[in-house]
């Protein structure tokens, strides 16, 4: 691989931090409120600056800078300073300016400079090449005879590009492309034809503490890749030589009424077959195993689709960063279930094994080559993440994929970063000192800028419309504004021709908490736009504890499923079953009628949402423990297995019983366990796997990877050693068809799936509220009457956390003829228990089994 990049001029000198900020393309903000001597700034083309003790030599031209005499407003993450005005007579060197190295100093009267520092340059460029954002496509696009290329990179000084005939061969072409000065971007067109099947691009640009370097980098914009991501596969998405047969008229399931009638299955692709023995060997852990309808997987799905879940949404599959795409390896690990073995196996093999989870993105707009069957072929990974769509679609499953657009892999002059190498200091969001953001793991990107919420947008829209996504989650979605996110959603659903979901990590922390840069698309600031945000309310209350906890914190923390069932942890949960509304009413603990979102949740109101589409409720998904290994920490050792399984079934009863979006984890349905791994994102095959014979949950499979868990080692070695923990298939498949029998239920009446807030505020009501109630139980009433798709005139759902059967005494339903819900009291329903709940008409009496959600419901009226 030819080198990745060449510096030509290295800076002299001592670093200089980026701690004055441009706020727009004329002015910018100085770090300091001292207004006394100069301000001036430095240009050096060829990186020729270098400080003195008390001066700055080798700059081609100087700029005093006047002090402006208002400020500028909302800017709160910048420190308090004084605002500067390039003068109108040096407003037309500004562009050229910026393509080389720019540095300000203050100095006292005798020209003695007092600090210095660069530039944070990306609202300038902003606002200079403003027309870049509404400019034609970018990146690489075959035309006829012809490919255009365009790259937006207005700092660079050259650009060119190169051509290869195959993925590994000699390059066959060096091409010159045009600056537009207007925008910013490089043009040029290049012949079509096999000599020219991939690039890359030769840009030439002043570095921030290197100097000028020439880097050799693919396209942001990339459609396809080779193995590695080495070089840019130029593509036509709607040539026919890049669809499968069939792909024009392939059959889509239809789109959903409302965002309430989605149910999710959260799956990862490797996960999905690498160990299905049914699969063929060639297509296990690869997009082809999807279209192997006969395998165990595949009927595992079809089921689910049949029972009710609408979406399967995979885990990353954008091109990946951390996942070798050639010779990576599969190690072997075996060991017993408490040993520290297996795990020093997938440490040892870890940034050389075939598995990640795939949040470290790399190029956002091609597939991951890992996963497809010749990841150096740039159609293959194409053809094949089309085919598992048609299979998928096939099956009636939506798609619905993980987008990672809050954060890069790598930034600077790294090998695996390409934005950060083309525009320096622009597509990273900087810190007021000028280092890289890295709040969500890793370098954050900055999409309030404009190219990058450009790029996160043309990404989505190109999933959508030529892959056929039909909804996305979007990873620590957050850290975006909410504005861009609501641009985005009108651009996938122009370019889909339907509504495409959003839905996302709302979560608020980091350098853009609380509204420091923008108005993020978080939990408490997107009420109304109809994107959702996952719930943290009724799943912590729930499983007990938080997300971050350690095995410690899980043991002391138990959740109203495990242990916990106290009257705070059910109001909670009463919050989530109403669609985390902020403004449901009903009588708490205290006795109080409240509104959710005057219920305390960590500081935060309980219930934040407007429309019950704006939530996803969930127990469990890829972070964190299991549910199944949380309630390992926490139930009675003696729990019996069959036990365990009646409360992970609990578990997803309250998230189907919930209003809103349901969201399951694969494998949820058949207790899956990662041996307590809190972090199973880089712990391989070993720790992630799935077994669709039914036959092991992945408990015991040893010690989980040191470097999340080994601090709770000592608490988890008996308890993976416990034989009695451990599910038997009969517990599994108990498990599974249980839950398609809840899925059965919330799709039998629109009742669980109601489309406003003023619906749930008039059909849905709590019973055994207030200080009295029996906080182990939950049970709710919908009502409907008047109601097209309610199916019955109302149903009765309740959800018992205790190890004994409660009794409870209804007196607003006495006289109420109902009865079991159809599912439970089929013949083939596999909970047993529920048929053992009672309801008595002429006293209003309900008797709920240990353990057991069940829902009764009152026919219709004839």
């Amino acid at each position: 691989m030819p080198e990745h990049a060449r510096t030509l001029r290295a800076v002299s000198g001592p670093a200089f931090d980026a701690r004055a900020v441009w706020l727009d393309g004329r002015t910018l903000r100085w770090p300091g409120r001292d207004r006394s001597g100069r301000f001036r700034l430095h240009h050096a083309r060829d990186a020729t600056l270098v400080r003195g003790n008390d001066a700055l030599t080798g700059a081609d031209r100087v700029l005093d800078l006047d002090i402006a005499q208002g400020t500028m407003p909302g800017l709160p993450w910048i420190a308090d300073g004084v605002e500067l005005h390039v003068r109108e007579s040096d407003l037309a060197a500004l562009p050229d300016l910026h393509r080389g190295q720019l540095v300000i100093t203050h100095e006292d009267a005798g020209g003695t400079i007092l600090d210095i520092t660069t530039l944070q340059h990306a609202r300038a460029l902003d606002d200079l090449y403003a027309a870049a954002a509404d400019a034609p496509a970018l990146g690489l696009h075959p035309d006829g005879a012809h490919t255009r290329a365009a790259l937006w990179a207005p700092t660079a000084r050259s650009v060119a590009l190169c051509t290869y005939a195959d993925a590994s061969g000699a390059a066959t072409g060096l091409h010159p492309v045009q600056r537009d000065a207007a925008t910013g971007i490089w043009r040029g067109t290049v012949d079509a034809g096999p000599a020219h099947r991939y690039a890359t691009w030769l840009v030439d640009v002043f570095v921030p503490n290197v100097g000028l370097v020439r880097n050799r980098v693919t396209d942001p914009y990339s459609l396809g890749l080779s193995a590695d991501s080495r070089r840019s596969y130029i593509a036509d998405l709607g040539a026919p030589s890049l669809q499968p047969a069939g792909w024009t008229d392939a059959p889509r399931p239809p789109l959903p009424a409302a965002a309430t009638d989605l149910v999710l299955y959260e799956l990862h692709v490797r996960d999905f077959s690498i160990g299905d023995a049914s699969v063929p060997s060639a297509h296990r852990g690869k997009y082809l195993a999807f279209t192997d309808t006969a395998s165990d997987g595949m009927r595992h799905l079809r089921a689910l689709a049949q029972a009710g879940i609408t979406d399967i949404h995979l885990l990353p599959v954008f091109d990946i960063a951390t996942i070798p795409e050639r010779g990576c390896l599969t190690p072997d690990v075996g060991g017993t279930p408490d040993s520290e073995r297996q795990q020093a196996i997938v440490a040892a093999h870890a940034a050389r094994d075939c598995f990640n989870w795939g949040y470290d993105p790399f190029h956002y707009t091609a597939p991951e080559g890992s996963y497809a069957s010749d990841a150096d072929d740039g159609a293959a990974r194409i053809l094949e993440f089309r085919r598992m769509v048609m299979a998928l679609h096939a099956a009636g499953l939506r798609v619905g994929m993980d987008v990672v657009y809050n954060h890069t892999s790598a930034a600077g002059q790294d090998a695996r970063s390409v934005l950060d190498r083309i525009v320096p200091g622009y597509y990273q969001r900087l810190l007021p000192d000028g280092t890289v953001a890295t709040s969500t793991c890793c370098p954050n990107t900055a999409t309030e800028h404009a190219m990058m919420e450009r790029l996160m947008i043309d990404s989505a829209v190109t999933w959508a419309r030529d892959y056929r996504i039909d909804s996305f989650r979007f990873d620590l979605m957050g850290h975006q504004p909410r504005a861009a996110m609501e641009r985005l959603q009108r651009a996938v659903d122009a370019a889909a021709g339907r509504h495409v979901h959003l839905l996302g990590e709302g979560w608020n922390f980091g350098e853009i908490a609380d509204g420091a840069r923008f108005v993020q698309a978080s939990q408490l600031s997107l009420g109304g736009s109809g994107i959702a945000t996952f719930s943290d309310r009724a799943r912590d209350a729930a499983r007990g504890g938080s997300a971050g906890d350690n095995g410690i914190d899980q043991v002391r923390n138990t959740g109203w499923l495990n242990g916990g069932a106290d009257a705070r942890r059910a109001d909670l949960l009463r919050v989530g079953l109403a669609g985390s509304l902020r403004s449901y009413a009903f009588e708490t603990a205290s006795g109080s009628t409240l509104p959710a979102s005057a219920i305390d949740y960590a500081g935060q109101p309980a219930g934040y949402t407007s429309q019950p589409g704006e939530v996803v409720n969930y127990v469990e998904n890829h972070d964190n423990q299991t549910l199944f290994d949380l309630n390992a920490f926490k139930l009675p050792r003696d729990t019996p297995a069959a036990e365990r399984a009646r409360v992970q079934t609990l578990g997803a009863a309250l998230v189907a019983f919930s209003q809103g979006i349901a969201y399951f984890h694969a494998g949820q349905d058949i207790l899956r366990s990662k041996s307590m791994d809190r972090n199973s994102f880089d712990s391989g095959d070993w720790f992630n796997r799935l077994d669709w014979t039914y036959t092991d949950n992945g408990f015991g499979a040893g010690l989980p990877p040191a470097q999340d868990n080994a601090a709770s080692w000592e608490l988890m070695r008996p308890v993976l050693a416990d034989t009695g923990i451990k599910p038997s298939a009969d517990d599994i498949a108990w498990t599974r068809d249980a839950f398609r029998d809840l899925l059965r239920i919330r799709g039998s009446s629109g009742l669980f799936r109601l489309r406003s807030a003023d619906e749930i505020r008039n059909r849905l009501r709590f019973l055994n509220t207030g200080p009295a109630q029996q906080s182990g139980v939950i049970v709710g009433r919908l009502d409907g009457r008047g109601h097209a798709d309610a199916g019955f005139d109302a149903i009765l759902y309740a959800l018992n956390a205790e190890t004994d059967a409660r009794t409870l005494v209804l007196p607003t339903e006495r006289g109420r003829a109902y009865v079991l819900h159809p599912v439970h009291a089929a013949e083939a329903a596999a909970d047993r228990r529920a048929r053992e709940a009672r309801f008595d008409a002429d006293t209003g009496t309900l008797r709920v089994p240990a353990r057991t959600a069940v829902a009764f419901v009152l026919p219709r009226a004839p």
